[in-house]
Order: C-alpha cells, then sequence, then structure tokens
C-alpha cells in the first residue's frame, strides 16, 4: 500500500517535498555578514577615510597592470586578467571598495544593527577615499609611464563615451552585480586561498569585459585626463553619478535584498533582539 506521505514530504501532500526547515549555512552567513556590517558601520571617520584611500591605491595597481598589458596586446580581455592584481590587492591588504559595501552593511541595516545615515556616510566617505587614492595613482602612472598616454586615452575615452543611455545603464548594473557576487562568495569561506579566487575571476569579467564601475572607469578616466584626454572632469563627474546610480541598483537590488529574501526569519529574530 502507498503511502501519503513521502520520506521528506508533508503528511498528506501526495508529493514529496523538502521541509520548510533554515538552511544552515544561510543562516550563518546571515550573521557574519551582520556582525561585519555592524562593525564597518561603526567605524571612526579617520578609519573609514584611510580604508577608502588605501582602496583606491590598491585598485590603481591594478590599472597599472591594465594599462601596461593593453598597450602590448591590444587586448582588453588580456589587460582584464592583468588588472585581477588590483582585486588580489583589495583581498589580502584588506581594503575596501566602494561597491563592496553594497551586501555587507546593507545586511546589517536590515537587520536593524546599524541606521541608514550610517550607511550613507560609509559609502560617501569609502567612495571619496577610493577616488582620491585612485587619482594619485592615476597621476603616478601617467608620469612614470609617458608611454602609456595613448592609451590610457584609448581607454578613459570609452567610457566618457558611453553616455547616459540604456546600455551604460545596464553595464553599471552588472557591474555592481558582479562585485557584489563576488563579495557574497567571499564570505562564505574563511579560508584566504578559496577568497582569492573569486577575486581574479571577477576582477576580470569586471576590466575585461568593461562594466562601467563608478571606481575602476573613474581611474581610468582620470589617467586619460591626466594625458590630455579629449574629454573634461565634467564629463568624468557625468559618467560617475550615472554608473553609481547602476552600481547600485545591481549591488542592492540584484544581489543583496534577492539574498535577504531568503532568510526573513533570521531578519525578525535579529531586528527582535536590536530592538
Amino acid at each position: 500500500m502507498s503511502s501519503s506521505t513521502g520520506s521528506t514530504g508533508r503528511p498528506g501532500s501526495g508529493i514529496s517535498q523538502p521541509p520548510d526547515e533554515p538552511e544552515r549555512e544561510l543562516e550563518e552567513a546571515f550573521d557574519l555578514l551582520v556582525d561585519e556590517g555592524s562593525t564597518r558601520l561603526a567605524r571612526p571617520w579617520s578609519s573609514l577615510t584611510v580604508t577608502g584611500l588605501v582602496g583606491g591605491i590598491d585598485i590603481g595597481t591594478g590599472v597599472l597592470a591594465y594599462l601596461i598589458v593593453h598597450r602590448a596586446t591590444g587586448s582588453t580581455v588580456l589587460a582584464g586578467l592583468a588588472f585581477a592584481i588590483g582585486f588580489v590587492a583589495l583581498v589580502l591588504a584588506r581594503s575596501e571598495l566602494f561597491t563592496e559595501n553594497f551586501l555587507v552593511p546593507v545586511t546589517a541595516v536590515v537587520a536593524r544593527h546599524g541606521t541608514l545615515g550610517g550607511l550613507a556616510r560609509l559609502w560617501v566617505v569609502t567612495l571619496l577615499g577610493n577616488l582620491a587614492g585612485g587619482w594619485l595613482v592615476a597621476w603616478l602612472i601617467m608620469q612614470a609611464f609617458p608611454e602609456l598616454h595613448p592609451t590610457a586615452v584609448l581607454a578613459g575615452a570609452h567610457y566618457a563615451e558611453l553616455g547616459v543611455n540604456l546600455r551604460s545603464f545596464c553595464l553599471a548594473v552588472l557591474a555592481g552585480m558582479v562585485i557584489t557576487l563576488m563579495t557574497r562568495m567571499q564570505h562564505s569561506t574563511e579560508s584566504l586561498g578559496v577568497r582569492l579566487v573569486p577575486a581574479l575571476l571577477f576582477g576580470a569579467l569586471l576590466a575585461g569585459g568593461q562594466l562601467f564601475h563608478c571606481v575602476l572607469d573613474s581611474i581610468l578616466m582620470f589617467a586619460a585626463l591626466i594625458a590630455g584626454a579629449p574629454f573634461g572632469y565634467l564629463d568624468w563627474l557625468g559618467a560617475l553619478a550615472f554608473s553609481v546610480v547602476g552600481n547600485v541598483v545591481g549591488g542592492v537590488g540584484l544581489v543583496a535584498c534577492l539574498r535577504l529574501v531568503r532568510v526573513p526569519h533570521r531578519i525578525a529574530e535579529e531586528r527582535r533582539r536590536a530592538g
């Protein structure tokens, strides 16, 4: 006689279904994100500024590798692979990129272990620090390697010419999605070696695919401007603002929020505890 209860299903359903039990790995990841996010949001101004500045400098090393390989090969794919060294530096040096803060601190704010004001402070200071550090490295590169000037102008002009349209917005959304997914993958393990894998893969995808990332593209545009590009800083500012919006939509909307939907019970518990 057949039973209406499957080995893992609900009584009387007649269909084998998995039990409605929390996924332990998701809960552990959520707890780690809340704890780290709370710490990031509580950092003093000086720590936020230095961390953002160093993050821009680290990405600048990737830009140097990108320009050298791009000049030698003419291939954006190979140059993107070289750029990944900048993301390795981010991981090993424990610095931060603006778009890396689309998952961890957002999770803490959703769990009410931080405020929107604190999140805004973190985003603004980190972004400004990234840009300042990136401009400094771009200036150093252009002074040290005058032979890279034409390559820098070509690379920076690509982003200046994207304009405000559906294509550039989609490129920005993809960039935010890629970096936030990288952040999520890195927080799924404590192994430093394993965390380097998504840094290499997604760093290469970001630069090799010429996605519209506010910090990376800004540094390339800075290098182009210093080398005498045909566009100006107002063009850079417009590209920055548009890419930031797309990055936030991709990182927060398509990655962070959708993953938080998977642990509603933990969000409710943390909110009660915070309250």
